[in-house]
């Protein structure tokens, strides 16, 4: 009876995955990067990163997402506003906005992948003349952007781009591309590595890599439908609680692009491909490793964003 409960919840999930777009972390993953980024930035920072995001071009409709008004506290107001600015770059994938999507959206800005294959049991990596994906020189882009003179304007956008690659480049399968005979040109990050069953229409199939973007929403999924408040913040709150930023300093390695880039593709060359087979949902067990190895990286993801803002707008704030 377990066993079925276990399979009908994660049917249940993936239906409700295929009715909306997935991209890199969903909106539940970059949100709760972004809170946690948040609560560790100081409040110099995060004034000046508000204001900025507020002067961004009026046809990227960034400030249209700051609820002037309502019940709720401003501070709770300006929050939740940085913490839907990290899922604007998702959201200008949207085609039917066509001046937006023409303007700003960038696909191929969102990962950055290295090949690799098995080889002798173990990962190899796979040398290759294509530049698969500009996430890291987008980052080093828009984070001397930000240091430099130019207007607030452009610095928007380049807030709006780093909040959301950096929580990019921690999803570990926007780091891989896994060569193997069926995908000699790599599975593009998972998404060529199928888990509904064989024969399954293009258009209801599950893949790898929408699997691990949802992962959150998997493990605790919004069954009351509650507002983001109720939602996300309790989650990030546990998972800041379970990694607190002085548990994970040493591992911080402020501005090294490279090095978050590197752990992520560890992490799919070492665990995402262990115990999943290709048509098959994978288990209850792995699905709950996925959940774990995926609340550090959200953690480390916010406190890598939160001492950059800092940095840049602000004073460093203390660990704790």
């Amino acid at each position: 009876m377990a066993t079925r409960a276990i399979r009908t919840f994660i049917l249940i999930s993936i239906i409700a995955m295929l009715s909306f777009p997935i991209y890199a972390w969903d909106e539940t993953g970059h949100k709760i990067t972004a809170y946690i980024a948040w609560q560790r930035m100081t409040p110099e920072t995060r004034d000046k990163v508000f204001k900025i995001l507020l002067a961004a071009p009026e046809d990227s409709q960034i400030g249209a997402y700051y609820l002037h008004y309502g019940s709720r506290s401003e501070e709770s107001r300006k929050r939740e506003f940085f913490m839907m600015i990290a899922t604007w770059p998702d959201i200008i994938k949207d085609k039917n906005l066509a001046t937006r999507f023409k303007k700003y959206s960038n696909s191929n800005w969102h990962y950055a992948d290295s090949f690799w294959t098995w080889k002798n049991g173990k990962a190899e990596m796979v040398e290759s003349t294509d530049k698969n994906g500009l996430a890291m020189d987008k980052l080093a882009e828009f984070n001397q952007l930000i240091r430099g003179d130019a207007s607030d304007t452009d610095k928007a956008v380049a807030i709006a781009w780093l909040e959301h690659l950096i929580g990019d480049i921690h999803q570990p399968l926007h780091t891989s591309g896994k060569v193997t005979d069926s995908n000699p040109k790599g599975d593009q990050g998972g998404n060529l590595f199928f888990l509904t069953p064989k024969g399954t229409p293009r258009a209801q199939q599950e893949n790898l890599h929408s699997f691990w973007d949802s992962i959150v929403a998997q493990n605790v999924p919004n069954a009351k439908d509650q507002c983001d408040a109720d939602y996300l913040d309790p989650i990030a709150d546990e998972i800041i609680k379970l990694y607190p930023y002085s548990k994970l300093e040493s591992k911080i390695a402020a501005d090294k692009f490279d090095v978050w880039q590197k752990e992520s593709l560890t992490i799919a060359t070492t665990d995402i491909y262990k115990d999943v087979k290709f048509f098959q949902l994978p288990s209850e067990k792995y699905r709950k490793q996925a959940f774990s190895i995926s609340e550090e990286r959200l953690a480390l993801a916010g406190y890598r964003m939160a001492d950059l803002f800092n940095e840049v707008f602000g004073k460093p704030a203390a660990a704790k």
